[in-house]
């Protein structure tokens, strides 16, 4: 039979039904298997919306799309709820859309990953994607960045080239910032210092579909700033249900709400009046919108791409731009001539018309410096060509500009011509460029796409392309060559096309015509520009629309450098995206003469000031429509402040250059006016690039910025700022003379007239006549200035100088960045001059910082105008600070003054630039220079002229009423200088009467050695040569030989005859580091007074006491120093004395002052800046050493008082501590329970608890196992610390501690002449068999319960012997590594002795004692003073015996108690143990460093005393103390949790890191608490431990070189 044939028809059938059952079968596999990654926009289940019930203001619009209503909304999966009004959504999401977080992993502290499934419910526009990653990290300490993408499938994302170069460098665990919630998928994001919620996703759905991504975000205020490009009407955002599209488009920017020519998805956020603010960036390029309400909250919609946010965080609007531009890349600085004026217009017809143009704005004498040519200059509007008609002279055109110090800049549009040139010639850069195939293609990749922009038919260049770019560079380098030029203006690049898409129109699919379309102006993807389907090498056109003109940026930046080579010139560019401000600038586009544009423009500039744009500005007077002569001349006055300034018109309009206004002209004459303004201030604009390209710091600047914490500051967008210290105020409205104008609140002067305003922190009626604007400098400003020329080219060949604008405190500062103006990379290559500038207390530092470039012109800063000046100087003088320093008396034919304005003029100074200089003005007296002559309280008239002194009362509080005379003080009578010093005599003025303290006689004749000991440490000491006066033993390591060579020093020293002073010049300088040539030093028996002037206000030191802050506040602010058992508080002289400070200058040098005496003192601090010394004992004997820097001023201190001590490895452990332990069993158990938590710890302490009674060396019964259970601990590894306090029972039946020490001698007693006996008085230690009732009060208890003491007299040789015999029987029956010593100030708990009676018996009615020493003519301010200095501790006319036998009164050695108390225990340690083991001290003196740790003493559990113990450990480093630490979680008081936490996180950062609270409270130590208190701890810890090798390291180079461990960030 034969073979069935099959018709076609059959055939055709058969492959049909054989591929729908292979599809059925591959799609019922496909849904059985649920493979995930797939695209799935159905749910099997019913869903039932949860709609939550919330404020309208924080719905999220679930229907963003046109046609809303309920049936569609549902179908959503949406809850529906109309209201009487549209801009609120009635269509809303519910609670359950969004995501689910399946996983979490944490690889690193810094890093958070998670995949995130879709939750089962409708879509909104399909295609949703199943399964998502997201990723985030914490980038650095103040920028968070979180990414949601596609878990299968790799998405576009941008290729930036800037921020796909940035390392990571985390500190701060991303869990301190970012929290995730679950179901549903939620972010928030905090910040790190106060836990305040900046940015919360819970309050809407993650939606992420293939074309649609939604993420909302609850803010945490209404101050919104940024978003573009757009017009907007005010600066700050309005909430109300405002929705801003983001895609670059080709429009006039008119007012509405339609996206413009730039992309910027960047918002900063300001939280409150403290400053603090956050900006947030989407890292997306595709078509967006985005949506503010008013909850606050954002909504982001975009259609592409990926969610990749980085969250930028700020204590200032400042700083978050700064951050924002550290990730996208600083702006480039603009060649120096950019800064100046520009015109151009598009079409001018004929060069002959350009040149008529600049012929009459040169022959006006206009500042003006850059010509521009648009379109009109080319042939037929094709790129790379010129019109040898019309513009025949093209090619000569910028020689003709350059003669007269000119530039010119030309215009490139990215489409190019298919045509022919003219007479049917090829056009050779269209043919070059479609053989490199460097055209955006069809979506065929390989058809060039037709459109049409100014020149016809054209083609568009692929930027992303590399055929592309080098064909780019080749064209603009051949052109380059044709048409000489400085610069280029490149425009239409969003990219602009006249033509719907293409010439033949786009395809019907999903890119052209997406599932939603964003609001974007006439609501079509490609209106104005390509189809969205065309190919780019980085992507589809869809995607990287917005990144056409960032594209030809880098190209264009390529083609700049192969044409100027090391030359900057400029770029401007009209699209833009979050970057391109590194490469170039900006104008606000086509916009037209009329009053609202002139507004806008300000909001406008603000903005690409937030962006990384700051070289911006508006087209003056309008691009498009005829100007009025009232807008052009307001127009003009205000763009003379634009830093990018240019007045630009369109073709048919009438000439609105200010020239074409007529000579004389209000217009032209108010032009000229404020353009010379502009380049006199050229080089602070020119500075304020420098900071932009080096810091990020905005240029042209909103008020808020700057005055944040005023609310009224927040919409101010009427005026602007020209970094910190420029305000210009223009009039914005037609027909007005006056401005509603705000003051913000600071000192502000005219710059016109000079005058200080009246008015601060308030709106004002500023009247500003046809000719004015309003121009006022902020207080505080040191402004660099140039005399000004008609070009750029001509002003840098002028003299410079400074306008200095004096703030409250009659201060200033300012910089000045200078360079040749136009070449590359002179920041980098250190091409350049960099000044700082600062005035304080009449002084202006001119200070050179950088001096790299020497200027051609051989420049002079020539004139200084200083305003706010309260009196007409005395004198003024000029210091040429060199390797000789010079100073020069300015003559007063030089000098002006201006009394009723308050200004200064100092004319003719010829100061050369690129050297410094001192320029010091000396005033009358003012009040904060007096200084007191009446410290005591209760000053009256009367008392003050008793003492020779002047009473006149004053409104400023504080300011002293009673005051010295100019000369009162002592004279030199006789002064000889050799080469390693002087020795200088001087006599009291007896003018004046005594010091007024009868009972402390004044010393008349005094001598005065100064010491040159090394080139960087000199000695100046003041004693009596007639009588011998006690001395401080401490020994010091000063060099063998003194430093001779003047050249080698550092310093130089003068003296100053009447009033006698010593001034101490640091030769570089030329600044006064000491200045003593200042009325009221005293020197009398019991009471020493000195003062000097300081040469800053910032000063450190003096110790020990609790200072609020580490910088002193010098607002006449009093400090007591003499040791005593004080717990830390305000204003109370705590345990050790360290009459030591470190200044730091102007100029940033430092340099530390050393007062080596003993005796009971206080400091005062005053503004003028000063302070004054005063001590009631012994001499002045000063060290001073001169850094230059701050670590080096502690390294040489601690070479002249002793390196730290090097501690024990296991000293730098973590340790534990209590007073109130029971028993041993508490401390076995407290053992037990940290080694089962795995928390590091090295150090156990028993605190007195151990101690029987109290009594030093005695083990108490209910501790009779210590021993034991320290031997199995130290055979574990850990180690064990003891306390041993000085002071021993003397009423013991038997004690050997008592017993030895008596019969060697070794306790402190009373002089002879009063008794032989010893100066009892009290402290820890019981009387034998009481029982001590603590309910009772602490004196009962004291009087009753507690034995006399002794204290032993460390001094002596024999002391030393006594305490290492006890130590070591000590040691043979309880091991231990380290000795911890207290209550050495001495503290007792009777005042001076027992019975409180210093005078040591009578005879008859005769005193044997000195009532002078514990309550002397002078008492410095201590903490409770008025009971004397025998306070808490011993009698003043004790005795002690030094080690070469010198009988001294404990009254001049009292603050060396524990000094003397820490080498014995030091040696006795290391002799006992044989090893270093570490001992620490609770009273320290300059050099206890050498032998002992210190720490902050008795402190209570309070957050103030937290932050308060970084400060106490920054002193100590000062003080050459390097193992300090605080209690941590405190000693007084219960702890709560969260505060003891956080201590315990910085404590694990102390360098003596120990856990230490005191009796009757709770435990808390990490195991007291719960596991994650435990967890915590040992996380922290055991950071500590990982870094121990670094800490210890630090301890060495501390111990070998004097660095500091703990070290405040100024040192670095």
């Amino acid at each position: 039979m034969g073979k069935r044939l099959f018709s076609g028809l059959e055939v055709t059938l058969m492959v049909l039904f054989t591929l729908m059952a292979v599809a059925a079968i591959t799609l019922l596999v496909l849904f059985l298997t649920g493979e995930p990654g797939l695209l799935k926009d159905e749910t099997t289940e019913v869903f039932v919306p949860q709609c939550p019930s919330i404020s309208l203001a924080e719905r999220v619009d679930c229907f963003p799309d046109a046609g809303a209503s309920k049936l569609p909304c549902e179908q959503r999966g949406c809850c529906w709820s109309p209201l009487d009004e549209r801009n609120v959504p009635w269509c809303f999401f519910p609670t359950n859309h969004g995501y689910t977080v399946e996983s979490v992993e944490r690889p690193s502290p810094y890093v958070m990953n998670a995949r995130l499934k879709r939750l089962a419910s409708p879509s909104l526009f399909g295609a949703d994607i199943q399964e998502l990653s997201f990723h985030a990290e914490m980038q650095s300490n103040n920028r968070l960045r979180f990414k949601i993408f596609d878990a299968h499938k790799q998405r576009f994302e941008v290729p930036h080239e800037h921020i796909s170069s940035l390392n990571s460098d985390p500190s701060s665990a991303i869990s301190d910032t970012l929290e995730m919630t679950h179901k549903p998928f939620g972010l928030t994001v905090r910040r790190k210092q106060n836990k305040k919620v900046l940015f919360d996703t819970s309050m809407g759905p993650l939606v992420f579909a293939d074309q649609y991504l939604q993420i909302s975000a609850k803010l945490p205020s209404h101050n919104i700033y940024g978003l573009g490009e757009h017009v907007h009407r005010q600066y700050r955002h309005d909430t109300n249900w405002k929705t801003w599209p983001i895609f670059t488009r080709d429009a006039f920017p008119n007012g509405g709400t339609h996206n413009l020519y730039g992309h910027y998805p960047f918002f900063l956020c300001l939280e409150d009046e403290s400053g603090k603010s956050f900006g947030v960036f989407l890292m997306n390029s595709n078509a967006m919108e985005v949506t503010l309400q008013p909850a606050p909250a954002v909504t982001y919609r975009t259609i592409g791409g990926v969610l990749d946010f980085y969250i930028l965080f700020g204590d200032t609007p400042e700083q978050v731009v700064q951050e924002f531009l550290v990730l996208i890349g600083r702006p480039v600085i603009p060649p120096y001539w950019s800064l100046g004026f520009q015109l151009s217009r598009w079409d001018y017809g004929s060069l002959s018309e350009v040149k008529e143009t600049v012929e009459r704005n040169r022959a006006a004498a206009l500042p003006y410096d850059i010509q521009y040519t648009d379109i009109d200059y080319m042939e037929d509007k094709k790129d790379f060509t010129y019109d040898k008609v019309k513009f025949s002279e093209l090619p000569q055109f910028a020689d003709y500009l350059h003669e007269k110090g000119q530039r010119y800049i030309l215009i490139l549009d990215p489409a190019v011509a298919t045509s022919k040139r003219v007479g049917n010639t090829p056009y050779a850069s269209y043919d070059r460029g479609t053989e490199k195939n460097a055209w955006v293609t069809d979506s065929d990749g390989k058809t060039p796409l037709i459109g049409e922009v100014w020149p016809g038919e054209t083609v568009f260049p692929d930027y992303t392309s590399q055929n592309c770019i080098d064909w780019w560079v080749d064209e603009y380098v051949r052109f380059s060559r044709e048409i000489k030029h400085d610069a280029l203006w490149i425009d239409m690049n969003e990219v602009a096309n006249f033509k719907k898409g293409s010439k033949k129109g786009c395809a019907d699919n999903n890119l052209n015509y997406p599932p939603y379309t964003p609001k974007v102006l006439d609501e079509v993807m490609y209106s104005k520009t390509l189809c969205m389907d065309a190919k780019q090498a980085w992507g589809n056109h869809y995607d990287v629309h917005s990144l056409y003109g960032y594209s030809m940026v880098l190209a264009t930046e390529k083609a700049l450098q192969s044409v100027f080579g090391e030359n900057r010139t400029l770029m401007l560019t009209r699209s833009s995206f979050p970057g391109v401000g590194k490469y170039s600038g900006h104008w606000l586009g086509d916009n037209a003469a009329n009053w609202n544009d002139i507004k806008w423009a300000i909001p406008g500039m603000l903005e690409f000031g937030l962006f990384g744009v700051p070289y911006i500005g508006a087209d003056i007077c309008g691009f498009f429509d005829n100007t009025s002569e009232e807008l052009c001349r307001r127009w003009m006055q205000v763009g003379a402040f634009y830093p990018f300034s240019r007045n630009h018109n369109a073709q048919g309009y009438k000439p609105q250059d200010p020239a074409a206004f007529g000579l004389g002209s209000t217009l032209l004459e108010s032009s000229k006016h404020y353009l010379r303004i502009r380049y006199t201030l050229l080089p602070y604009l020119y500075t304020l690039f420098y900071k932009a390209h080096t810091t990020g710091e905005t240029v042209v600047r909103p008020v808020m910025h700057e005055f944040y914490s005023d609310i009224t500051t927040w919409t101010v967008d009427r005026q602007f700022l020209w970094g910190k210290h420029l305000l210009i105020t223009p009039v914005l409205d037609p027909g007005v003379d006056k401005v509603r104008a705000y003051v913000p609140d600071a000192v502000w002067y005219d710059y016109e007239t000079m005058e200080q305003l009246a008015d601060r922190r308030t709106h004002v009626d500023m009247h500003l006549p046809a000719e004015k604007l309003g121009l006022h400098i902020r207080g505080g400003a040191i402004l660099p200035t140039q005399k000004p020329d008609v070009t750029t080219t001509y002003s840098r060949r002028h003299p410079m100088g400074l306008i200095v604008a004096l703030d409250d405190i009659k201060q200033a500062a300012g910089e000045l960045f200078w360079d040749d103006g136009d070449s590359r990379d002179t920041v980098e290559t250190g091409n350049h001059i960099h000044y700082q500038f600062s005035v304080a207390y009449g002084v202006l530092t001119m200070q050179v910082i950088h001096a790299g470039y020497k200027d051609p012109n051989n420049l002079k800063f020539e004139n200084i105008t200083v305003l706010g000046v309260p009196d007409a100087p005395i004198a003024v003088s000029v210091t040429h600070v060199s390797t000789v320093n010079s100073t020069t008396a300015v003559t007063n034919s030089s000098v002006q003054y201006d009394g009723a304005k308050k200004v200064m003029f100092l004319r003719g100074l010829l100061l050369t630039v690129g050297e410094t200089y001192l320029v010091q003005w000396e005033l009358e007296l003012s009040e904060n220079q007096r200084f007191d002559c009446h410290p005591e309280e209760k000053a009256d008239k009367a008392k003050c002229v008793a003492r020779g002194c002047i009473w006149e009362e004053s409104n400023i509080e504080h300011v002293p009423c009673c005051f010295y005379p100019k000369d009162y003080g002592y004279t030199i009578t006789k002064n000889e200088e050799t080469t390693s010093g002087m020795t200088v005599d001087i006599t009291r003025n007896k003018k004046y009467r005594s010091s007024g303290r009868p009972d402390s006689p004044d010393v008349d004749r005094l001598r005065v050695e100064i010491r040159y000991h090394s080139s960087y440490m000199l000695q100046f000491k003041i004693w009596d040569p007639a009588t011998e006066r006690y001395e401080v033993p401490v020994p010091l390591s000063v060099p063998t030989t003194p430093e001779t060579s003047k050249s080698n020093r550092l310093y130089k020293v003068e003296v100053t005859k009447n009033p006698f002073g010593i001034q101490v010049i640091r030769k570089n300088t030329g600044t006064k580091i000491w200045d003593s040539s200042v009325p009221g030093f005293t020197f009398s028996d019991m009471f020493i007074q000195v003062s000097t002037r300081l040469s800053s206000e910032y000063v450190y030191g003096f110790g020990e006491t609790e200072h609020p802050t580490y910088k002193h506040n010098l607002n006449y602010h009093t400090w007591g120093m003499f040791a005593k058992d004080q717990p830390p508080g305000y204003k109370k002289n705590c345990y050790g004395v360290h009459p030591f400070y470190m200044g730091l200058e102007t100029t940033a040098h430092a340099h530390g002052v050393l007062l080596l005496n003993s005796n009971a003192m206080d400091v005062t601090f005053q503004p003028t800046p000063a302070l004054t010394y005063r001590t009631v004992g012994g001499i002045l004997d000063f060290y001073m050493v001169l850094g230059p820097t701050p670590e080096m001023v502690v390294q040489e201190y601690t070479e002249l008082i002793g390196r730290p001590v090097l501690p024990a490895y296991w000293s730098l452990g973590f340790q534990l501590c209590r007073y109130g332990y029971a028993n041993d069993q508490e401390i076995a158990d407290l053992y037990r329970e940290m080694r089962a938590a795995r928390i590091p710890y090295d150090v156990q302490y028993a605190d007195i608890d151990y101690l029987d009674r109290q009594l030093d060396f005695v083990l108490d019964p209910e501790f009779i196992g210590l021993p034991a259970l320290v031997d199995n601990m130290r055979r574990e590894g850990m180690r064990f610390i003891f306390i041993l306090d000085p002071a021993i029972s003397g009423n013991e039946s038997y004690y050997p501690a008592f017993e030895r020490g008596q019969a060697e001698d070794v306790f402190i007693k009373w002089p002879k002449s009063l008794s032989d006996e010893i100066v009892w008085g009290k402290v820890w230690p019981d009387y034998p068999n009481v029982t001590v009732n603590e309910t009772q009060d602490w004196d009962t208890q004291v009087k009753k319960y507690r034995a006399y003491t002794a204290f032993p007299d460390f001094f002596r040789n024999n002391t030393a012997a006594w305490w290492q015999k006890e130590i070591q029987d000590f040691y043979d029956n309880t091991t231990f590594d380290g000795i911890w010593i207290d209550m050495n100030e001495p503290a007792s708990f009777v005042h001076g002795t027992v019975g409180e009676n210093c005078l040591g018996g009578t005879v008859g009615e005769y005193c044997l004692g000195n009532p002078l020493l514990e309550n002397p003519p002078y008492m410095p301010s201590l903490d409770s003073k008025d009971k004397g200095l025998n306070h808490k501790t011993m009698c003043m006319n004790s005795e002690q015996i030094l080690s070469d036998g010198k009988k001294v009164r404990h009254y001049d050695v009292h603050n060396l108690y524990g000094w003397s108390h820490t080498k014995p225990t030091y040696d006795a340690l290391l002799n006992v143990t044989g090893k270093r083991g570490i001992v620490v001290t609770r009273s320290t003196y300059p050099s206890s460093g050498k032998w002992a740790g210190h720490w902050l003493g008795d402190n209570d559990a309070r957050w103030d005393q937290l932050y308060k113990s970084i400060i106490g450990m920054m002193e100590f480093s000062l003080f050459g103390i390097s193992y300090t630490g605080a209690d941590i979680c405190g000693f007084f008081n219960a702890a709560e949790y969260e505060m003891c936490l956080r201590w315990m996180q910085l404590g694990a950062f102390y360098p003596y890191s120990r856990n230490h609270n005191g009796k009757g409270n709770m435990r808390q130590d990490p195991v007291a608490w719960d596991a994650e208190f435990a967890e915590v701890s040992r996380n922290v810890l055991n950071i500590r431990y990982t870094l121990l090798p670094y800490l210890y390291t630090l301890m060495f180079e501390a111990h070998t070189a004097g660095s500091t461990v703990v070290r405040p960030l100024l040192h670095e």
